[in-house]
């Protein structure tokens, strides 16, 4: 028989490499989610109805720094039950494009460029050597898909698949990059 101190020793653990964390909350606004996966979900299922209802009410797509904002208050608002945290990132006709971050716990940070999650720790050094303001496209794709494989190379959880979106005026363009076509940095 188990008691209850003996549950203290047992941890399941299920993950997946492949999980696209990128998940769109509004036609030209995605978030990036980090944390419990369930939590993240749980806060963009709300976020989206919140944001699509603020839209409709607006009669207007909705700014990026209100998607933000919803998230940080759901993140604010059930900071001792939750354990995700985000970067908001999209496209809008009155700031153009724009990068937030919202962290455990429901602050909110409007910052040019962003990393999180368990493998950015790995990669503040690249991130901070790397990034640029005003790349072009290809640049930019450039610097987050070697951001992800570093990152996936040295953390065990960070996934296998890089999900990339490129939000613009114009609209949205997914791409994904399959791990075993991700830039090798070391042996692995």
């Amino acid at each position: 028989m188990v008691g209850v101190e003996d549950l203290v020793h047992f941890r399941y653990y299920v993950s997946s490499k492949t999980i696209n964390k990128l998940i769109q909350v509004h036609d030209r606004i995605f978030c990036c989610i980090a944390g419990s996966l369930a939590d993240a979900q749980a806060v963009t299922k709300a976020a989206k109805f919140q944001i699509s209802f603020h839209s409709i009410q607006m009669e207007s797509p909705p700014l990026v720094k209100a998607a933000a904002s919803v998230l940080k208050e759901l993140c604010y608002n059930n900071k001792e039950e939750l354990q995700a945290g985000f970067i908001t990132a999209g496209w809008d006709r009155k700031k153009g494009p724009q990068v937030y971050t919202v962290a455990l716990g429901g602050m909110l940070l409007s910052q040019p460029f962003t990393i999180g999650g368990s493998g950015s720790t790995y990669i503040y050094g690249y991130a901070d050597a790397k990034y640029k303001p005003d790349m072009s496209k290809e640049e930019c794709l450039q610097f987050a898909t070697n951001a992800l494989a570093l990152a996936m190379g040295r953390d065990n959880v960070s996934g296998g698949v890089a999900h990339l979106v490129v939000i613009t005026e114009e609209g949205v363009e997914h791409i994904v990059i399959p791990g075993d076509k991700l830039p090798k940095f070391h042996d692995e």
